[in-house]
């Protein structure tokens, strides 16, 4: 095969490949990465750094509405994250899922920011979360059913897009993807608008830096819940007194079929199926880990943390950047290409929020069902 028709760029791990495209490039060039380029990337990125979930400047909510319009002009993309409060073990906190996706995007921010044209943060609209049936009935777990979930997001995400963000990514930290995902299709099923939305797993978008390899400061195991992997990212990137590794504990679940079926959390093996798409053939946590903890978070150092952070940072980079190339702000894909819906129907709702002839979504007629 000729250079330049390979579709796959290998690694020293043969469970480890990345396609020869801009994301796959990018990828690979993380996992070549020295330590000190590593390093100077996190820094690019101001990690670790305080959190700023109630800094002025840094969220929609938090920022001057005049700045925040200014901002727009220049950069129509908002993250959206969404963690919950559930039991991450004896040794850190019930936040966790909520402050690691916080952070993360912080870092993104901070270094579109640089740029001239800083990403637009929203303030996390679930703190709680939705869980899976094997969550139920341990402490510190707070479980929203599944419709608030839904409800909610759809209606962050019209309520944003009335404001002129109309290119969304719904970043989550948490066993409830499938309940994000429901929530996008069920908005445009139901609002029919133009706009990029996506949802991402950002675990899984980059699953092979939480794959145990042989080389320096790699994860020794596979992630799974409340263990070394989520511990060493907590540990890089939380202020001191959230993590206490001397009270630490290990555990393992209890599966009541042979393994092989059901992949782990950032589905590493390439499994048939995922660990959401089933239950009863394990243990739920308060017979098997009522310790809150899936694995060895006993393992977890910050430094084992840093490829896979490195590498999230500059994907979300990659994305955001994607997207205002092919549509840069105030361009849309075209109405009636991606709704049902007429350019001309739409013309008074994609003006400049508050501006002259301006509608606001909520005047739209509903179509669809």
């Amino acid at each position: 095969m000729a250079e330049k028709d390979k579709i796959w760029l290998t690694t020293e791990c043969p469970a480890i490949v990345f396609e020869d495209n801009a994301v796959g490039r990018l990828k690979k060039q993380i996992w070549d990465a020295s330590e000190q380029e590593i390093d100077a990337i996190l820094a690019e990125y101001g990690i670790p750094s305080e959190p700023e979930l109630g800094k002025p400047g840094s969220y929609i909510q938090t920022t001057v509405r005049q700045q925040v319009i200014e901002n727009r002009r220049k950069n129509d993309v908002v993250l959206i994250p969404v963690g919950c409060t559930e039991n991450h073990g004896i040794h850190t906190i019930t936040g966790l899922d909520t402050f690691m996706v916080t952070q993360i995007l912080e870092g993104v921010r901070r270094y579109t920011e640089k740029q001239g044209r800083p990403v637009n943060l929203a303030l996390p609209p679930l703190n709680y979360g939705g869980h899976p049936y094997h969550h139920l009935g341990m402490p510190g777990t707070v479980i929203m059913p599944e419709e608030v979930v839904r409800e909610t997001l759809i209606y962050v995400m019209l309520g944003l897009w009335n404001d002129g963000f109309r290119k969304q990514i719904i970043i989550n930290n948490h066993g409830q993807l499938w309940m994000l995902e429901a929530a996008l299709q069920e908005f445009m099923k139901r609002y029919h608008l133009p706009g990029i939305f996506q949802v991402m797993d950002w675990h899984r978008a980059v699953r092979e830096f939480f794959y145990p390899v042989d080389r320096e400061n790699s994860l020794e195991t596979h992630f799974v819940h409340a263990d070394e992997a989520e511990t060493s990212v907590a540990l890089l990137m939380f202020p001191e007194g959230m993590v206490d590794m001397d009270i630490v504990v290990d555990a393992e679940g209890k599966g009541y079929l042979p393994d092989g079926h059901f992949d782990k959390a950032v589905d590493p093996f390439r499994r048939p199926r995922r660990w959401s798409e089933g239950e009863g053939h394990a243990a739920i946590e308060r017979a098997a880990t009522p310790e809150g903890v899936v694995g060895k978070p006993s393992l977890a150092t910050a430094a084992k943390a840093k490829r896979p952070i490195a590498a999230i940072l500059k994907y979300i980079t990659l994305v955001v950047d994607e997207i205002l190339e092919a549509f840069p702000p105030g361009e849309l894909p075209p109405v009636e290409g991606i709704t049902l819906r007429t350019a001309e129907e739409m013309e008074p709702y994609l003006k400049e929020p508050g501006s002259p002839g301006w509608k606001s979504v909520y005047e739209l007629p509903r179509i669809g069902f």
